[in-house]
């Protein structure tokens, strides 16, 4: 017959005792553990407002008044003292040319004139002595008349020969030098004012704005105000947007030719918005405490962009909730508050 281990039999005993002695001790549950108190907090509302959302289309600043100053008549360039990027002001003479043709046609319709002048005083000096009739007298008023229409026309001419500036501006284009030959509708510079203004093309889906209404233009993230200066009620068949100008403050560091987005307004969505105090971040969770039958509870949320201290809420809160504003850091889920007046 087989007897036990003395070693085995002692191990038994020891195991037995111990759990004898565990199962004596009274048990320890969380019913037991002390209440929190409560803690004082401060509350705010959950607010149902509207989200007006803004695309961003691009543009290009040019300016209001611009034009590329041609010849009227023909004749050498006698003077051209323009420079690019030289400031002009409403009337300077910028091009001068040669037209000595003009200047004899000039000279023989003056003379001209002055024949037909005498000729007609003459018959009616006569007329008054019935040395004449009225009819001659008549015939040469009208000639005259022609003459001094022709003087008139030949002495616009010569006036085209001197181009000045149209409005004041800047010179961005010289395209002639001293001695090259202009015949009419030969450009001779490009020049453009001060005031600017954003071309932008707007898509037919989007909604139209008014002549007057406000536009942000923003520039290298810098927001800038305008107003629209011009609409097209019609859209482009190929691009299916409409052209859009946009006036754009004096003050305001742009230069014509530079990129800018404007900020159109799209469609308008309800939103919720909660005071950035309310969100607290753990790891990569934004989380608030929502006030429940007095009592914290603690709600994962998503939120959106933040601007002036008002945090719009995406998802895991509804519109009339009260949040808790700068939690304390030992405020806990479930906690119960008492809301600060």
């Amino acid at each position: 017959m087989h007897r036990p281990s003395p070693i085995l039999t002692t191990i038994g005993v020891i195991a037995a005792l111990l759990m004898l002695s565990a199962c004596s001790k009274p048990a320890s549950t969380a019913a037991n553990a002390p209440a929190l108190p409560a803690m004082e907090v401060e509350v705010a509302t959950v607010t149902a407002t509207t989200d007006h959302q803004e695309r961003h289309l691009p543009g290009t600043v040019q300016a209001v008044a611009r034009a590329t100053v041609s010849a009227q008549t023909m004749g050498t360039v006698d003077r051209a003292p323009i420079a690019i990027g030289q400031t002009v002001t409403a009337g300077q003479t910028l091009v001068t040319l040669s037209a000595t043709e003009l200047n004899a046609r000039v000279a023989q319709a003056r003379a001209a004139l002055d024949q037909a002048t005498r000729d007609h005083q003459r018959e009616a000096d006569l007329l008054t002595r019935g040395a004449s009739t009225a009819e001659t007298v008549r015939a040469l008023e009208d000639q005259r008349r022609m003459v001094a229409a022709a003087l008139d026309a030949v002495s616009a001419q010569l006036a085209h020969t001197t181009v000045v500036a149209p409005f004041d501006g800047v010179i961005t284009q010289r395209l002639v030098e001293s001695g090259d030959f202009a015949a009419p509708g030969t450009p001779l510079f490009t020049i453009e004012g001060s005031d600017l203004e954003v071309e932008v093309a707007v898509p037919e889906s989007l909604r139209s704005l008014t002549v007057g209404d406000p536009v942000t233009v923003e520039a290298d993230f810098v927001p800038y105000a305008g107003t629209v200066r011009e609409a097209s009620p019609a859209a482009n068949a190929a691009t299916r947007s409409r052209l859009v100008r946009i006036l754009i403050n004096a003050a305001a560091p742009l230069r014509a030719g530079q990129f800018v987005r404007v900020r159109w307004p799209d469609t308008t969505v309800p939103t919720l918005t909660i005071p950035a105090s309310a969100v607290t971040t753990f790891g990569q969770m934004q989380r608030v405490f929502v006030v429940a039958d007095g009592h914290a509870v603690l709600r994962l949320v998503k939120t959106g962009h933040t601007t002036e201290g008002v945090t719009t809420v995406l998802a895991g809160l509804n519109a009339g909730e009260t949040v808790v504003i700068n939690p304390p850091a030992p405020l806990r889920d479930g906690q119960s508050l008492q809301i600060s007046r």
